[in-house]
C-alpha cells in the first residue's frame, strides 16, 4: 500500500468513526504504529485531521479529500466512464470540464484519442487539467479566472464569470459529488457549485460523468436541476431502478 493509499484509508476510517487510535489504525492497515504516527502527523500538518494523545480525530464531520487522495477510488470505473464519454466528442468541438477525478481522467483520454488529433478546445476551471494538457499542441486550453480551492484544484468565485460569460460550449462534462432525480446535480462546496452552474449554462449539451456510488445521493449545494442534464455516463453497477428513474426524467443513461 502506497503512502497516499494509506492516507486515504486513514481519512475514510476517520470519516466513519470520528476518532481513531494509533493502534486501531495500525491494525486496520497492517502497518507499524510508528508508520501511523508519522501519517497522523503529516495529515495534521495539512489540516486533514486533528492529533490527539494516542490518536486522531476528524477535522470536520464531512470533508472533501484532496484530489490526489481520491484518485485510487473507483479507478477502473472512472476510466471506463471517461472512455465512453470521449465517444461523445467530435473533432473541433469546444468542451467544458470542471474539476474532479473523473473529468481529469476524461481529459487524459481525450488528449490521447487519435480521432481528435485534428484539434479541439477545452474550457476549464481545473488547474490540474489545464497544466496536464497545455503540452498537447492539438488541444487549445482556456482557463477561467477565480481563486484556487486546494481540495479540488478548481478556480471558484466571481472572477470565473468574466471568461465563462464570453464563451460558448458544444458540450460540458460535469463531475458531481451527487446526482438525485429530485434535487439534480450537487456538490459539497457552494463555490464549486456556483461556477459549475455557470459553466453548464454556456453549453448546448450537458453530460454528467459520475460513478454509480454518487447516483441517488444528495450533497450540500445544488448545481442544476435534473432537467438541465442531457446524459449521464456512469458504470455498469448503476441499478435498473435508478437508471429508469433518470430515463423517466429525460436523462439518457450510458452504463460503461
Amino acid at each position: 500500500m502506497s503512502r497516499y493509499d494509506r492516507w486515504n484509508a486513514i481519512l475514510e476510517l476517520l470519516a466513519q468513526e470520528g476518532r481513531l487510535s494509533v493502534e486501531e489504525a495500525a491494525q486496520a492497515l497492517d502497518v507499524s504504529t510508528a508508520t501511523i504516527r508519522r501519517d497522523f502527523d503529516q495529515l495534521a500538518q495539512q489540516q486533514m485531521l486533528m492529533r490527539t494523545r494516542g490518536g486522531a480525530v476528524a477535522q470536520s464531520v464531512s470533508y472533501d479529500l484532496p484530489l490526489r487522495y481520491k484518485t485510487a477510488r473507483h479507478a477502473d470505473e472512472k476510466h471506463r466512464i471517461a472512455a465512453a464519454a470521449a465517444e461523445l466528442v467530435t473533432p473541433g468541438a469546444v468542451i467544458g470540464l470542471n474539476g474532479g477525478t473523473t473529468t481529469s481522467e476524461l481529459a487524459r483520454v481525450l488528449a490521447t484519442r487519435s480521432t481528435l488529433e485534428s484539434g479541439f478546445t477545452i474550457v476549464t476551471n481545473a488547474l490540474n487539467i489545464a497544466a496536464e494538457l497545455t503540452v498537447r499542441q492539438h488541444v487549445k486550453i482556456v482557463v477561467t479566472g477565480g481563486v484556487a480551492r486546494q481540495q479540488s484544484y478548481e478556480l471558484i468565485g466571481p472572477l470565473a464569470g468574466g471568461v465563462l460569460e464570453q464563451v460558448t460550449l458544444d458540450v460540458a462534462f460535469l463531475g458531481v459529488d451527487a446526482l438525485d432525480v429530485s434535487l439534480g446535480a450537487s456538490a459539497h462546496h457552494e463555490g464549486e457549485a456556483s461556477v459549475n452552474n455557470l459553466l453548464i449554462s454556456r453549453a448546448a449539451q450537458v453530460v454528467v460523468v459520475a460513478d454509480s456510488s454518487k447516483v441517488g445521493k444528495r450533497a450540500f449545494s445544488r448545481i442544476c436541476p435534473i432537467a438541465r442534464i442531457d446524459t449521464l455516463v456512469t458504470d455498469a453497477q448503476l441499478s435498473d431502478t435508478l437508471a429508469n428513474e433518470l430515463a423517466d426524467a429525460g436523462v439518457k443513461v450510458i452504463r460503461a
